[in-house]
């Protein structure tokens, strides 16, 4: 199965979906003594929480707070690719959408009216609320024409759109209104445990002011999506549809997570829900609500997370440091001195794991800092230092990204299978057949021509290797950080893999259309 984390979206299979709503921040505005305290104001929720731990019941704690949760629609235009007209070149053409070309050419994209419909919260007395960012973006294809915001008595406003992060999936409205508006703080995520209870409010499916409780699963969970702000609050209180933007509270009523996302197979909650926590949002939605800038550090790397077949084919531990796959030219990690097959284990200071990644340490390290980066090369250990550069839009990132279609296996360069070479351990281990690369077959695939390496030839689609998607055509660079120019050079590798008992050899592979790749491959 596999996961897909999109905005307002359930897939089958396991998957992370965007929950529309917000997160909600109770903070002190300048308005004048006397103006209204929060809603989750300390005091008040010691009177309705007596005791530390869960209540005999909620509904004291979720009176104090429900003012201050809101709903919040929009309406938008979202730009669609037209579908050809089936009566394109007949005289019904026009009677259908108008002719798009005789020969029923590909027809100009169209602009519809989308909906989206999630919560958020009141943060300030003055109307400053929080939400996602995908709730007022339509799966950011969307341009906004109007917000309303609706209050639990059922008032309307319109609210306009103060400042957005794409990179955290914050954004921060404002309204105005005769009257103090009700708000909420947020408190400090950094003291939640997992099984501490938790309360979340929102409005799932539409249905508003809707509360449910569980308790917080985990604490820094990261979902695989790589992304600057990879580390959540895990749940089990029910969210779904609707929740995002919605807030996570504790029992001290305090705003500990925005509801975000869930992992589900059916498009409801199965009790894994996940919320932004606290402190990564708090400092965002401030810098948003008062107009200044969002600067993440940047190395410029393409990473891949310490899998056990990787960690198999280095002979390092399992779970332990990030694996370099690409290095951007001229960027702060080449400079820095960073390679593609590096592992990173520590960056300034702390541990590289699968809950504290590379991407997020690095994103939270100030523009322009000095910082040392511990990492295994060719098995040797050593330290470069890096000076964090700024990170890229998240629509810059997106167009760096290329990803061609593979090459269709009946355009392979090879007419004929050639005779197996060498002693076959590559066949009998790998589970792939192999020849050196020539300048002619260099040529063929779209490699230069002084490309040394090995070409596969055939794949057995039972083995990892046909598992994990190599194919004819793929070109193998080294392995295990040694050149294989010949198939001779390659048995050597499998061999000296076999006697240390590492279970797994690593190839740099290359592909036509498609950046240099290490793969680890399973020896069987």
């Amino acid at each position: 199965m596999t996961k897909d984390v999109k905005p307002v979206r359930y897939a089958y299979g396991v998957t992370s979906a965007l929950l529309l709503g917000g997160a909600a921040i109770s903070l002190v505005t300048g308005l004048p003594a006397g103006a209204q305290v929060a809603q989750n104001d300390a005091q008040q929720i010691q009177q309705v929480v007596p005791r530390a731990g869960a209540p005999a019941s909620f509904a004291d704690l979720t009176a104090q707070l429900t003012p201050a949760v809101v709903n919040i629609s929009t309406r938008q235009k979202v730009r669609v690719a037209a579908q050809d007209n089936p009566f394109a070149g007949t005289p019904f053409a026009d009677l259908f959408g108008g002719d798009q070309g005789a020969q029923g050419g590909n027809a100009a994209p169209q602009t519809r009216e989308a909906q989206s419909l999630g919560s958020g919260f009141i943060i300030s007395a003055d109307g400053y609320i929080v939400t996602n960012n995908h709730v007022i973006t339509a799966d950011g294809q969307g341009e906004v024409e109007s917000i309303t915001v609706k209050t639990t008595d059922g008032t309307e406003y319109p609210a306009k759109l103060v400042g957005r992060d794409a990179a955290s999936d914050l954004a921060v409205l404002k309204i105005t209104a005769p009257k103090a508006m009700p708000f909420v703080r947020f408190g400090d995520s950094r003291n939640a445990r997992v099984g501490d209870w938790v309360i979340a409010i929102g409005q799932p499916f539409g249905l508003g002011g809707t509360v449910t409780a569980g308790i917080i699963s985990a604490v820094y969970r990261a979902t695989g999506t790589g992304s600057a702000y990879d580390r959540y609050l895990q749940t089990d209180a029910a969210i779904n549809r609707g929740n995002s933007g919605g807030p996570m509270f504790d029992m001290r009523g305090s705003v500990i997570g925005i509801n975000n996302a869930i992992y589900s197979p059916t498009g409801g909650s199965v009790g894994i829900g996940f919320a932004i926590p606290a402190e990564i949002a708090a400092p965002i939605v401030e810098k948003l609500k008062n107009g200044l800038a969002i600067e993440r550090g940047y190395l410029g790397v393409r990473i891949q997370g310490m899998n056990e077949d990787l960690a198999d084919s280095l002979g390092i531990p399992h779970n332990r440091g990030e694996f370099i796959q690409a290095v951007e030219p001229g960027g702060a990690a080449a400079k820095a001195g960073l390679q593609a097959g590096d592992v990173v284990l520590r960056v300034d200071g702390k541990e590289v794991t699968p809950d504290q990644t590379l991407s997020f340490i690095v994103a939270n390290t100030p523009v322009g800092k000095r910082i040392p980066l511990d990492l295994i090369r060719n098995g040797q250990r050593l330290t470069v230092t890096a000076i964090v550069a700024k990170r890229p839009t998240e629509e810059e990132l997106a167009q760096q990204t290329f990803d061609p279609q593979q090459q269709n296996q009946q355009d392979n360069p090879y007419n004929q299978r050639p005779q197996r070479q060498g002693e076959g351990v590559v066949e009998q281990s790998l589970g792939f057949s192999a020849i050196p690369v020539t300048p002619q077959i260099a040529r063929q695939l779209g490699a230069p021509e002084a490309t040394q390496g090995v070409v596969i030839t055939a794949v057995d689609a039972s083995s990892d290797a046909g598992q994990k998607g190599l194919q004819r055509g793929d070109i193998v660079l080294t392995a295990n950080s040694a050149p294989v120019t010949t198939i001779a050079q390659l048995e050597a590798v499998v061999k000296a893999a076999k006697s240390q008992s590492r279970p797994a050899v690593l190839l740099r592979v290359q592909r036509r259309g498609q950046p240099v790749t290490f793969l680890p491959v399973r020896i069987r």
